[in-house]
């Protein structure tokens, strides 16, 4: 699944410089290490169904040839944005207890807190390329304003994990988590 991701975002998007002395656009966070903690840690790909194929509309179409002028790359886009935003969750993940790293994409907040906010797989998605499908954003609800984090910074999240569709102006969510903890991402 990570490389259809990255494949898509190759041949769909234009490469990006450099945001970020850390992380470029697509940059995925290196699992870390095994915490000890109530809650389990959770990979991005524990979130698609079985047998869900996030490229399925496009077979037999070669997305890398096409001009971004060609009126079938926007249709594919289009076709893309529809299929991703009604993307189907994995049922068997509702209502666990999860951590999962990923990327703040900040909805409501003020310049020293973070009240809500998306959580993505990758840097820059919903800012600087289009979001993932909805199964692959959770729309995160901290128990408790998050201080000292800023957009597109890499965070561990723990908390309950429920199915429960989100529309914002920045993407469209098949999750919600309920926040116990917000901490800044670490390797180790």
């Amino acid at each position: 699944m990570k490389q259809t991701f990255t494949g898509l975002l190759l041949a769909l998007l234009l490469a990006n410089p450099a945001l970020s002395a850390d992380y470029k656009v697509g940059d995925r966070l290196p699992e870390g290490a095994k915490a000890k903690s109530a809650h389990k840690t959770t990979d991005w790909d524990d979130l698609l169904p079985k047998g869900w194929d996030p490229m399925a509309a496009f077979k037999g179409i070669d997305l890398a040839k096409l001009d971004d002028a060609d009126p079938r790359a926007a249709d594919a886009l289009a076709q893309m944005r529809r299929a991703w935003d009604a993307a189907p969750v994995n049922p068997a993940m509702d209502g666990r207890d999860i951590r999962i790293p990923g990327f703040i994409v900040s909805l409501d907040g003020g310049p020293n807190e973070l009240r809500e906010f998306l959580l993505v797989p990758y840097f820059g998605a919903c800012i600087h390329v289009p979001p993932p499908p909805a199964n692959q954003i959770i729309h995160v609800m901290p128990d408790k304003p998050v201080k000292g984090v800023k957009n597109m910074e890499a965070v561990w999240v723990s908390g309950k994990l429920t199915i429960g569709h989100s529309d914002t102006a920045m993407g469209k969510s098949g999750y919600r988590l309920l926040a116990k903890d917000v901490v800044k991402y670490k390797e180790r």
